[in-house]
């Protein structure tokens, strides 16, 4: 492990790799992807139930009761279910946001997805984002899937982020560039 990394960090990319190796072991990973999506949209819409389990001052008993009532509502796999409860036990549950993340990156990663950044001045339908996606999932190799962001600021076009590439074709940085060609001459 990196020493630059911090322990939250470390801790939680080594919780996301158990479940993952839990998840192959016993060809449950979409299952549990699935489940953990499910778990993401309530922890990250209900307010009351990400404050619930974050708060440490929660008695194990109790955090243990909600959890075991969102697993039977959404149906989630013995082994999530186990999961959860093991992160309450040990006190980490507070780490479950950057779990999911590491978790999800792994699911991404052995899908051979990767992560792109797209920003536009306009918003775009899912079909031309879908176009998109396999324009440049041909012609790189990879399967893209991106993070898209509107910027009403970029007047017209597009900025692409994959990895350390940027590709910016917005009307705002050929103007930049414009501004800049008629300050050197």
């Amino acid at each position: 492990m990196s020493t630059n990394k911090s322990f939250s960090t470390e801790t939680s990319e080594r919780y996301s790799r158990a479940l993952f190796e839990i998840s192959q072991e016993s060809n449950e990973l979409n299952k549990i992807e699935n489940d953990i999506q499910n778990f993401k949209l309530i922890y990250d819409t209900n307010l009351d139930v990400r404050n619930f389990i974050k708060d440490p001052s929660q008695m194990i008993a109790e955090q243990n009761k909600l959890v075991n009532l969102i697993s039977d509502k959404f149906n989630f796999s013995k082994n999530f279910k186990k999961f959860l409860l093991l992160l309450i036990e040990k006190r980490r549950i507070f780490f479950v946001s950057k779990i999911i993340e590491s978790f999800l990156r792994l699911c991404s990663k052995k899908r051979g997805e990767v992560k792109a950044s797209l920003i536009s001045s306009k918003e775009l339908s899912q079909i031309e984002l879908n176009d998109i996606s396999k324009d440049l999932s041909k012609s790189t190799g990879l399967i893209l899937k991106f993070d898209f962001k509107v910027d009403k600021e970029l007047i017209g076009g597009l900025k692409l982020q994959l990895g350390s590439i940027m590709i910016d074709t917005s009307i705002r940085n050929k103007l930049k560039k414009y501004e800049q060609v008629m300050l050197e001459n």
